[in-house]
């Protein structure tokens, strides 16, 4: 075998091992998509506001912490130079993760409440 064939066969043995890493954190967690909008009055954020949250399966305690969480992301992100206005509505589409077994704990909870 020469080198250039080990070389080949490490690299894919480094690929799938890197695809497999990549994989674990899906099978544990949930990948949420959600809306905002940020207004802006000159250059200054008037209001931020959780338009959507995309999950059919969620309680309503579920809902909130997810549509509190956006709203933190949103308040993180409103300085950033690429969404700031001067005068205007900035929408953002973003992704929340959540382990699944936190969120099946936040489900729990409303029940026990």
């Amino acid at each position: 075998m020469n080198h250039k064939s080990l070389i080949l066969i490490l690299f894919f043995i480094a690929f799938a091992n890197h695809a497999n890493a990549q994989l674990g954190y899906q099978k544990d967690s949930l990948q949420i998509k959600v809306y905002t909008k940020i207004e802006y009055v000159n250059y200054r954020v008037k209001s931020i506001e959780v338009t959507k949250v995309f999950c059919d399966y969620c309680s309503k305690l579920q809902l909130d912490k997810l549509k509190e969480e956006a709203s933190r992301l949103a308040y993180l992100a409103r300085n950033n130079k690429d969404y700031v206005l001067n005068n205007g509505i900035k929408k953002l589409a973003m992704y929340i993760r959540v382990s699944k077994k936190d969120f099946a704990a936040l489900k729990e909870d409303e029940i026990d409440n």
